[in-house]
């Protein structure tokens, strides 16, 4: 059996491999008189079959199979023998002519790429800096007034924070386009429910009036037949209702989960909630600037079976977030290609992440997985149950266990950059789309 090793490509390899068909023949035989052994046939009794019809009934598949095993084994001793970190799948090939008494194969394939992590001692890393004051607390009880607010009639023209309601028609090319319709049609001014330019259109209209206008749609809109149209709207206002809000008293305190009705109680909720979502943006922002450093840091070639692998993957969880959002995907094509350099960006950050993770012993601790546990689970009504179930199966704790090794590599990479601090409003960091 002899190996050698070709290199074709930055990453990818190629293998040659002779197996003996001495070893092969030998193989099958002592598999053959094993299965003689148990194996059934009409007119013999178990055991008792004939080897020569043992051969024939099942020789080409034995003989399939332990070709196989021979040429996996091969091919594991091989890569394990010169340090092969193999991705992905090997494409295992016959040669077309063999040497006497051997079978020869080709296996190719690609192995993972050496990470270097360059030297981030220049890189700069802003840490957005908040205090949650009494002035964040007021707004977001205003919030939440206006989310809980009812309606009135209004004797006047609409304007922001109206309830109207209206019937609408759209046209494309003088024709009414499918979901260009409808009456009866209730929209709350400056509440983001339409594009702009529609809500903009419904301001200053009193009941009864009917307006025409032209509207554009962004070019990314997701119905592809209007994406970057200009459409004709006629609407007609029926109605305008003004929004009243509720008092900020012991009853409204209860609508917001606080039993005993206290004003008290209710801000120091409300400013706990305030800062634990302060912390997840903050956490957030100073990840994203992480990984991007680590991305630019990192120059290298990412194995074309992982991205393959991972496109399919996206493209997977992109038909099921379509059909959850009652849409036949049969009749929605999802191309791979779409996927190819979000999969690229992704399994980089993975390969960067696990070489710094490793080299640097940065594994989840249980004390970091149950202090981010106990944190989620302060977010719900019975915390001691959400930490009941996360720690009822191990697999419930891997997302955690994930999020703790990232933070973990983003405190890495900021010991190594240049932090500094700078201070952010409410507004500016609410706004940021992060996540943590």
């Amino acid at each position: 059996m002899q190996t050698n090793e070709v290199t074709s490509s930055a990453l990818e390899r190629r293998i040659d491999m002779s197996v003996s068909l001495v070893e092969v023949e030998t193989e099958v035989a002592e598999r053959l008189k094993r299965l003689g052994r148990t194996v059934k046939m009409a007119g013999f009794r178990p055991g008792k079959v004939p080897v020569k019809m043992v051969e024939q009934s099942y020789g080409p598949q034995v003989r399939n199979e332990v070709l196989g095993d021979k040429v996996e084994s091969a091919f594991t001793k091989t890569v394990q023998e010169q340090n092969l970190r193999v991705a992905g799948y090997p494409k295992i090939e016959p040669k077309e002519t063999s040497a006497e008494g051997t079978v020869e194969f080709t296996a190719t394939f690609e192995v993972f790429p050496e990470v270097v992590v360059g030297s981030l001692s220049e890189v700069s890393i802003e840490r957005p800096v908040l205090t949650v004051s009494d002035a964040e607390v007021d707004r977001t009880i205003e919030v939440l007034r206006k989310q809980r607010a009812t309606f009135e009639k209004a004797d006047r023209a609409s304007q922001e924070g109206d309830r109207v309601v209206i019937d609408f028609t759209g046209r494309k090319d003088g024709e009414v386009f499918e979901g260009g319709q409808a009456s009866d049609f209730p929209v709350v001014l400056g509440g983001g429910q339409m594009l702009p330019d529609f809500d903009n259109a419904l301001r200053g209209l009193s009941v009864g009036e009917i307006k025409t206008f032209d509207l554009t749609f962004p070019a990314d809109y997701n119905a592809q037949q209007l994406a970057g149209q200009t459409v004709q709207f006629e609407i007609t206002l029926k109605t305008v209702e003004s929004p009243v809000l509720p008092e900020v008293d012991e009853a409204f305190a209860k609508t917001l989960g606080v039993t005993s009705g206290d004003l008290t109680e209710m801000r120091a909720e409300i400013k706990t909630n305030l800062e634990r979502e302060v912390s997840r943006r903050i956490r957030g922002r100073l990840r994203d600037q992480a990984l991007d450093v680590l991305s630019k840091a990192c120059a290298f070639e990412v194995p074309q079976a992982l991205v393959d692998s991972e496109s399919e993957r996206m493209v997977e969880a992109a038909r099921q977030d379509l059909v959850k959002r009652g849409v036949d995907v049969k009749n929605v094509p999802v191309e791979k290609s779409w996927f190819t350099d979000q999969a690229i960006s992704r399994i980089k950050l993975g390969l960067i992440v696990a070489e710094i993770v490793g080299k640097n012993s940065l594994q989840a601790r249980p004390d970091q997985v149950r202090a981010r546990v106990d944190e989620m689970a302060q977010t719900y009504e019975q915390p001691q149950e959400v930490v009941r179930w996360y720690y009822s199966k191990p697999e419930n704790l891997r997302d955690i266990e994930d999020a703790v090794v990232e933070e973990n590599v983003v405190e890495w990479v900021m010991g190594q950059a240049k932090v500094s601090d700078k201070v952010f409003t409410f507004e500016e960091l609410m706004e940021a789309k992060q996540a943590a």
